[in-house]
């Protein structure tokens, strides 16, 4: 799934540190060392926030229009964007067996020409996924 929601950046008193938070998340916040290692700090930990969300069935907060979000004078906003699929793929990448049935014929085919079946239904599943 992909979303998009307002991180506001509110910067320490020298802009040696950003804390980072998206109100629609509630507890997703973070830290970064500079606004850039903040945006990918809070980005990440949306993803985190949405995946589990995700797989645990939590309501998932539509996103507030930016300018209802409640800020300080010296806060900063900006969108992030989350894609909850591309997140899985870079952190979940252990190996489940999946028993699938396919006709002989098939099979036979896939083996003469040398495919990999498990590669072709990792493929079409991401394919359908990113759809």
């Amino acid at each position: 799934m992909k979303y998009i929601y307002t991180a506001v950046f509110t910067p320490n008193e020298d802009n040696t540190k950003f804390y980072a938070r998206i109100p629609d998340l509630p507890g997703c916040i973070t830290t970064g060392s500079s606004l850039q290692d903040a945006i990918n700090q809070i980005t990440d930990a949306a993803s985190g926030w949405l995946v589990v969300a995700e797989d645990e069935g939590f309501n998932i907060n539509p996103p507030t229009p930016q300018a209802e979000i409640s800020k300080d004078d010296n806060d900063l906003v900006s969108l992030v964007q989350i894609d909850t699929i591309a997140y899985r793929s870079l952190t979940d990448t252990k190996a489940v067996r999946k028993n699938v049935s396919l006709p002989q014929w098939m099979v036979n085919l896939a083996d003469k020409k040398g495919i990999n079946c498990s590669q072709v239904l990792q493929e079409s599943l991401s394919q359908l996924f990113s759809a």
